[in-house]
């Protein structure tokens, strides 16, 4: 069977992240060091021998980044200085774009112009079609409640937001048939029995609800339960927002106690403090993981910051009945919200939040379909 090689590969790869790939000269120590790197799936050298040995297509099908959580501790102790963790944060990024069959993930990833260019016009148009359609002269109620469900109908924002989740769901899940394609279905050394796709699902709803392959990396406690915070807040809001409208954008003011309330306190602190903590510690710059940034690690968190911050508003607003600031406060809100959900969550970073989860669980498949297959050549001579 031939081996496609690209020799310009890593100059491909470079527009992703990592600049320089010649640094690593193979001596093991950062998959020796790895707490998370285990017997067929050995990161992170396995993976820059790929890149420069210019094996793309191999490295489509390669799991590996994913199962990586940048904790650092390759990078600490590189006698080379190769930063090996940033070099898997950069294949994450690429794999992003191949598993896209739209471009749009490689066009975000390689250009920050334009990535920056789609997100305004974004706004742009949701600005566009509130000046439009929504009047900013509803009263308040004969009770004295701004009436947001009269300035922002719930059923219309129902639409919206089911139509949201349509083209959400349409293209992450079209990706992530296209990543099952490249990993699972085109490694022709393992075949995976049916039975394994029901069994080892668990596994991947398992590490996406508590991210606890986080607990074998040393010393990283406060990243991973900021990680979890933030990543617990967003699925909490994105519910609420989704299949729970009615009951979260309601004219009815509940006391402070209420599930309601205190549900979207916690998503709204989560969100705050998570994004903060990120973009925090990347101006820093004073741990390893935080040393290299891309612009997409800084488009997200401040994005998501903006809509949490612009919802809180929105909530401040409505309570001390004010309706002029709390309808302007909802547009803005939502030309945060609109391209955040719709271009980062499918496209850019947010899509880790799928794609990890998911390759946990083809990784677990392959596992188990190998140890499988294992036996039963043993079987004969037993």
């Amino acid at each position: 069977m031939s081996t496609r090689i690209d020799p310009d590969f890593n100059k491909k790869l470079s527009a992703f992240g990592k600049a320089d790939w010649n640094e690593c000269f193979h001596c093991g120590n950062c998959t020796a060091i790895c707490p998370l790197s285990e017997t067929g799936f050995l990161f992170p050298r396995k993976g820059m021998r790929a890149v420069q040995m210019g094996l793309e297509e191999k490295l489509t099908s390669d799991v590996n980044p994913w199962l990586c959580y940048y904790c650092g501790e390759c990078t600490d102790t590189c006698p080379r200085d190769a930063n090996p963790a940033e070099m898997m944060m950069t294949l994450r990024r690429w794999l992003t774009s191949a598993y896209d069959w739209t471009g749009i993930s490689s066009l975000f990833y390689r250009s920050f112009k334009s990535h920056l260019a789609l997100i305004v016009l974004f706004m742009l148009a949701v600005m566009a079609s509130f000046l439009v359609f929504a009047d900013f002269n509803t009263p308040l109620s004969s009770e004295g409640i701004v009436e947001i469900n009269s300035f922002a109908p719930i059923r219309l924002i129902e639409i919206i937001d089911l139509s949201m989740v349509g083209f959400l769901s349409f293209f992450l899940l079209s990706n992530i048939v296209n990543m099952y394609f490249k990993v699972v279905i085109r490694d022709k050394s393992v075949r995976v029995p049916i039975h394994l796709y029901f069994v080892k699902i668990w596994g991947g709803i398992f590490h996406f609800a508590t991210q606890a392959r986080f607990s074998k990396c040393e010393d990283k406690r406060m990243y991973w339960f900021m990680h979890w915070f933030l990543m617990s807040s967003y699925v909490i809001m994105f519910i609420f927002i989704v299949f729970f409208l009615k009951w979260f954008q309601t004219d009815i003011i509940y006391p402070w106690y209420h599930p309601q309330r205190l549900l979207g306190y916690y998503a709204s602190a989560g969100i705050i403090i998570g994004s903060v903590y990120f973009v925090w510690n990347r101006i820093k710059r004073d741990k390893t993981i935080f040393i290299f940034s891309h612009h997409s690690d800084y488009l997200f968190p401040i994005l998501l910051f903006l809509t949490a911050l612009t919802g809180i508003l929105v909530h401040i607003f409505r309570l001390s009945g004010l309706p002029t600031a709390t309808y302007y406060m909802y547009m803005i809100h939502f030309m945060f919200l609109f391209p955040m959900v719709m271009l980062e969550v499918p496209f850019s970073k947010w899509a880790h939040l799928a794609y990890r989860p998911m390759a946990i669980y083809f990784a677990n498949l392959k596992k188990a379909a190998l140890q499988i297959q294992y036996n039963r050549k043993l079987a004969p001579a037993t």
